[in-house]
């Protein structure tokens, strides 16, 4: 990722006002990127297949016991 391969970053709806507790997505290069938004310099990839099984575990409530 660099100045001149521009990023468009997207954050949930549901993330703080202010850029507070945001996870911002992108995909880039065919990966999906991921960073927080109070750490913008520290990222990690993934496949697509990776995020779609991660984002079916979450919508099944596999990973509620991690937030409540």
């Amino acid at each position: 990722m660099s100045a001149t391969d521009p990023i468009i970053w997207q954050k949930s709806s549901f993330s703080g006002g202010g850029g507070e507790n945001c996870v911002e997505v992108t995909l880039h290069k065919g990966e999906i990127v991921m960073r927080e938004s109070d750490e913008p310099d520290s990222t990690i990839k993934t496949s697509r297949a990776k995020m779609s099984a991660f984002i079916a575990g979450v919508k099944n409530g596999e990973f509620d016991h991690l937030v409540n």
